[in-house]
């Protein structure tokens, strides 16, 4: 059979977009056969507005996503991010693997420390076309980003949209909670959840290295990064002017500003940046969202075209284009958003809390253990946002944890990690569903590969969370 053939009889996973519709239109249905009164029935207005009240939502990290988009298109427009990425790429020489765990290990810091989730998005043309230049396939570049991110947002240490999300709630809930004992159990699974990310990515990275024949990538999808990512030079020439190595140094800092500013610094005590951080925004670094990101990524873009002297109608014409080629990235983020509100129409998320943590009343520690990680991996499919899901989860499973004699910190990194296992693969994700789309990645490649991934790190934490369960 040729490859031709394979191709035509391969399954064809449905976009994004129609992954998502089906996901609101079965919970839509769910809502009108449960007869229960906890549940609101879904109407025909539900279902329609759901997508719509999802992307104003989600308006935020959407106009974000664009913004950034709109930067990329003048960096491109340049062309000094070609030059940059080859000039690296080059000086490696035959060490291209050793970028694979130092960008996995950088990213996943920013998951243990402040949720870096979202913010990848902004990493994904770099990453994938740094990656694809050094031989590899834009799977590796997708899978550098989400499992690096992924597993530090699953071992959260002090992430303050899960963890101390969690804990004040658990407070709230009149439970006392050792941060101590998280920070250390957050960490064993961090460290653990990363080394077995790193060896599968590395793995991959090792089998498709200039042999691309290996890779779990249609045809299609190579020919679609290849397309976004590669420059269309055969030999690309790195060497860079003054003004591009200006716009390059713009480049880097655009991304330093954007980490720093995303930090909660008040959080860990640090009032460095509260008084003189704020002339730009209104809004100091530690308080920087994605509004601010926007404004801050079009001031740079505008400045990197003017240094690097591109005419007024080549800057907002790279901008634009920059911006389009975002449009199904923003959209995706949008929709996925969409499901969490039909959610809460239909009080869905509430009734599946409750009847939850019924079923995990008398248990002991391991089936405990267990059971609790189970439901957290349904709940976080249905709620993706962390913070959402221990504002409304915490409150009941910390207390039920400790009325069994059981550890409410232990209860907490349950949820943590189970919330954080999903979001690796959950279409319901739009940082999965939109890192994919920028990486020209189907869902069903992704699904693939990270399969076995994701059943390695569940086994892993499970064994951990079990044996925390019982010592502490």
């Amino acid at each position: 059979m040729t490859s031709t053939q394979k191709e035509k009889r391969r399954f064809k996973m449905p976009s994004a977009f129609t992954v998502l519709i089906l996901i609101i239109l079965v919970i839509a249905a769910v809502s009108l056969i449960m007869a229960d009164p906890m549940i609101k029935k879904a109407t025909i207005p539900n279902v329609v507005m759901a997508p719509i009240l999802g992307f104003i939502e989600a308006i935020d990290v959407s106009l974000f996503v664009l913004v950034l988009g709109g930067f990329l298109g003048v960096i491109n427009k340049t062309g000094v991010l070609y030059k940059g990425i080859a000039s690296v790429v080059k000086k490696l020489n035959g060490k291209e693997l050793l970028l694979i765990p130092i960008l996995m290990i950088i990213f996943s810091i920013g998951g243990t420390t402040y949720g870096m989730a979202e913010e990848t998005i902004a990493f994904y043309s770099l990453i994938v076309a740094t990656m694809i230049a050094a031989g590899f396939d834009s799977l590796v570049g997708a899978a550098v980003i989400l499992l690096g991110a992924g597993a530090g947002v699953l071992g959260s240490t002090i992430n303050p949209f899960a963890i101390s999300v969690a804990v004040d709630t658990a407070k709230a809930a009149g439970i006392s909670v050792n941060q101590g004992t998280i920070i250390i159990l957050g960490t064993v699974l961090w460290i653990t959840t990363l080394s077995i990310c790193i060896w599968f990515v590395m793995s991959y990275a090792k089998k498709v290295h200039y042999n691309l024949s290996g890779s779990l990538l249609s045809n299609q999808e190579l020919s679609d990064a290849q397309e976004s990512f590669k420059s269309s030079q055969k030999e690309v020439d790195t060497t860079l002017s003054s003004k591009g190595k200006i716009v390059l140094s713009l480049f880097a800092f655009s991304f330093i500003i954007m980490i720093i500013s995303l930090i909660p610094w008040e959080n860990f005590g640090i009032t460095f940046f509260n008084s003189w951080t704020d002339w730009l925004t209104g809004k100091t670094f530690g308080n920087w969202y994605f509004r601010e990101l926007a404004a801050w990524f079009f001031i740079i873009a505008i400045i990197c075209g003017l240094v690097y002297k591109l005419k007024e109608k080549e800057i907002v014409d790279s901008f634009i284009a920059g911006a389009g080629d975002m449009i199904g990235v923003a959209l995706v983020i949008a929709v996925s958003r969409g499901i969490y509100v039909i959610m809460g129409d239909t009080n869905l998320n509430n009734y599946i809390l409750t009847h939850s943590a019924n079923a995990l009343n008398g248990m002991h520690a391991i089936p405990f253990t267990i059971m609790s990680y189970i439901i957290y991996l349904g709940l976080s499919f249905l709620i993706p946002s962390t913070s959402g899901l221990a504002t409304g989860s915490i409150g009941i499973f910390a207390p039920l944890a400790q009325s069994l004699n059981l550890s409410p910190e232990v209860m907490i990194m349950i949820f943590s990690a189970a919330c954080g296992l999903i979001n690796l693969i959950t279409p319901t994700s739009g940082v999965v569903m939109g890192g994919l789309a920028i990486s020209k990645v189907e869902f069903s490649s992704w699904i693939k590969f990270s399969l076995k991934v994701v059943a390695t790190i569940l086994v892993a934490n499970i064994v951990i969370l079990s044996i925390a369960m019982i010592i502490i």
